[in-house]
């Protein structure tokens, strides 16, 4: 591993590479460096290919060393655990960015590793991540046909930026994050708060130039001899035979419309010619005969399409499958949706939950509290499979994260609606985009359960064939189109705009021409779907459900907070039994008072009196608590008293005070005056 050093400018930021320093026994290694976060990527593939599979085994693993922000991690092993969910979807992020790329028939483990070694909470660790990867393999005996590169785009104050800081993030409509090779685009994943198509393409556009300046640079680096990864040779004669019959076969199998009938009739033919060709040629393995078998259908399964102009399914190329939308599914919970299109559905339910059911999320960055939880589940019986759940899958967190991020940017800002919401997207069927339908069935739920989103908002999954020059863009892909198709291209968004988009590519590049006719096609069938969706309820419910807790806000001074919460919590724990709420205050003087009957509206007017400063010549309710010779005191807030002397009782003289007033006695008072030592007089007489 030759050793190099070599700096590289993207938009003013300083990315530092060095190789051949550590990790020298892996195939491709190096670090690399923006501000102070620092990554070491490094690249290893076993020596042999993988025999019995037909697809390439990559694996990346993304992980965050806590000493990279100076703390020790949380828990009893004091050690880092299992990736965290930020680091799966960095995980996934290089994985997409690379792996077209690799050669078609290669066939050994390989795997990716990243490490953060430092982190300086302004750079993102995930682009040097990607970059770091490229460089890795570029600079490896490797087949990787790269380089790659990766771009992050922003908008803030309607001007787009390149790799963004973390708090420049915070400021934007736009999280965009773009790889690509010198010429094409091979993965995208966006954020966005109703982005127009020309806007994103934009931006798009300007990823692209960035993308190719560090792909420039990554060349000027040494490199060695790739591995040479030949395409396997059949038996001629084996190949022949198969051909005979399998050709016509596979092009009668590609226009069965329905998935099972489909599948049946392909898979009973395999077994049946396997069974025949093994027995014929006893020296070739099944799997070299069902390699040929399946190369056969995907050619005819495409020709379909790109000649003929005619889905598997019988469908035009822009039609969208049959929709339909219902809502209040199940009877207790918040929000409840039931969305299917084709044969995919998901289930997706809303629970609004109290400001302390916020999801803490301790990342390198620092730690913050989450009040919008997306969680997808995709068991096996969606696809008629017989699997039993595990832990969460790196796909289910990735397809849950893309429809979060499409819903996000239509919820209510937290002063406006102060709950914690959680969505649940239970897919019990699949037949192609999975993730859309959340955000269909999500939209509804939320709808449904009442929470004030700014619209409705939809998504739609994009597909691909191109050979050559010749393409087709097909809208509302099935399973079978996206497996033999070049481009997965979900797009999700309102009526305004984009509010999410991601697209993995698995031929070598794709053209910004296409990328617009794509994003032109997806944004005819977003609309479609949204009237769909109109049918079933067009605006959010007027008020939420029964079973939801109630929620009250308010906002007090600093330093009323000790008083509110007592000696030892005694206050805030009192308040919270006597009136069956719970209450949540925040370092900035927020309260929340959640509950589900009229102790909600109780505390609130506690509180709010509580904390009141007292103003002079403003009338009270109060209460007597106390009576003297010369006067009465009373209570008009809590924890506030003031005097009312017995001249101020009533109009005209007054001899006694128990005349006029005893003690728990209910009275309006004035307040006359606060004087130097802020004792509080009244008055009964001025209130009148």
């Amino acid at each position: 591993m030759e050793y190099f050093k070599k700096e590289v400018d993207v938009a003013g930021k300083k990315f530092t590479i060095e190789s051949g320093k550590v990790a020298k026994q892996a195939n491709g290694a190096c670090t690399v460096r923006v501000g102070d976060t620092v990554v070491l990527v490094t690249a290893v593939a076993s020596k042999e290919p993988k025999p019995g599979i037909d697809f390439m085994p990559l694996t990346v693993d993304y992980r965050e060393r806590t000493y990279a922000v100076g703390k020790i991690p949380g828990g009893f092993f004091k050690r880092e655990a299992r990736p965290r969910e930020g680091e799966i979807l960095v995980s996934r992020l290089i994985d997409r960015s690379i792996r077209p790329l690799f050669s078609k028939y290669w066939r050994n483990d390989t795997q990716i590793s990243v490490i953060v070694l430092s982190h300086d909470g302004e750079n993102d660790s995930d682009l040097p991540s990607i970059i770091g990867a490229s460089v890795a393999l570029y600079t490896s005996k490797l087949p990787f046909n790269g380089p790659t590169a990766s771009a992050r785009i922003g908008k803030i104050n309607g001007k787009l930026i390149v790799n963004p800081t973390i708090s420049e993030q915070e400021r934007s409509v736009l999280d965009l994050v773009v790889s690509g090779t010198e010429e094409a685009l091979t993965m995208v994943e966006a954020g966005a708060q109703e982005l127009s198509e020309e806007e994103m393409l934009e931006a798009l556009n300007l990823a692209k130039e960035t993308i190719k300046e560090i792909c420039l640079f990554i060349k000027s680096l040494p490199t060695i001899t790739k591995i040479e990864v030949l395409e396997p040779v059949y038996n001629t004669d084996l190949k022949k035979d198969i051909e005979l019959e399998a050709i016509s076969k596979a092009q009668e199998a590609v226009r069965i419309n329905e998935k099972n009938e489909r599948a049946f009739f392909w898979e009973s033919f395999k077994k049946d010619i396997s069974t025949r060709m093994v027995e014929k040629y006893p020296q070739e393995e099944s799997a070299v005969i069902d390699v040929i078998l399946e190369d056969i259908f995907y050619k005819k399964a495409r020709e379909l399409v790109l000649n003929q102009k005619v889905r598997t399914d019988g469908r035009g190329l822009e039609e969208i499958r049959p929709i339909t939308c219902e809502i209040d599914i199940l009877p207790r919970v918040h929000g409840s949706s039931l969305f299917t299109r084709g044969q995919t559905q998901a289930l997706v339910t809303v629970t609004l939950g109290t400001p302390g059911d916020m999801q803490i999320m301790d990342e390198l960055a620092g730690e913050y509290k989450e009040r919008f939880m997306l969680h997808y589940n995709f068991p096996g019986f969606s696809t008629g499979e017989a699997k039993g759940e595990r832990a969460t899958s790196r796909r289910e967190i990735g397809h849950g994260n893309l429809a979060k991020r499409a819903l996000k940017a239509i919820l209510p800002n937290e002063q406006d609606f102060g709950y914690t919401i959680r969505i649940v997207s239970d897919i019990l069927e699949s037949n192609g985009s999975s993730s859309m339908a959340s955000v269909c069935g999500g939209s509804l739920a939320l709808f449904n359960a009442g929470v004030p989103v700014k619209a409705s908002c939809a998504g739609v999954a994009m597909g691909l064939m191109k050979e050559g020059e010749n393409y087709v863009i097909l809208t509302d892909i099935m399973g079978m189109e996206d497996h033999l198709g070049d481009m997965d291209f979900k797009v999700a968004g309102t009526r305004k705009g984009i509010t999410a988009l991601q697209m993995d590519i698995k031929i070598p590049g794709l053209t910004t021409k296409i990328m617009a006719q794509a994003l032109a096609q997806a944004k005819r069938g977003r609309f479609f779907i949204l009237d769909k969706m109109d049918i079933a309820i067009s605006t959010p419910n007027n008020k939420l459900s029964s079973y939801a807790p109630r929620i009250a806000t308010l906002t007090i001074p600093q330093n009323k907070i000790g008083e509110l919460i007592g000696p030892g919590g005694k206050n805030i724990r009192k308040l919270q039994e006597n009136n069956n709420v719970k209450i949540d205050i925040e370092e900035t003087g927020k309260v929340f008072i959640s509950g589900i009957d009229s102790g909600v509206d109780v505390v609130r007017e506690y509180i709010e009196s509580m904390t009141a400063e007292v103003e002079v010549g403003k009338i009270y309710k109060a209460r007597i608590t106390k009576i003297m010779t010369f006067g009465a005191f009373a209570e008009f807030l809590p924890g506030k008293e003031g005097l009312i002397h017995i001249s101020q009782l009533a109009s005209g003289h007054t001899k006694k005070v128990e005349d006029v007033v005893k003690e728990g006695d209910e009275v309006k008072v004035k307040v006359t005056e606060i004087d130097k030592q802020g004792r509080i007089n009244l008055s009964m007489k001025g209130a009148v």
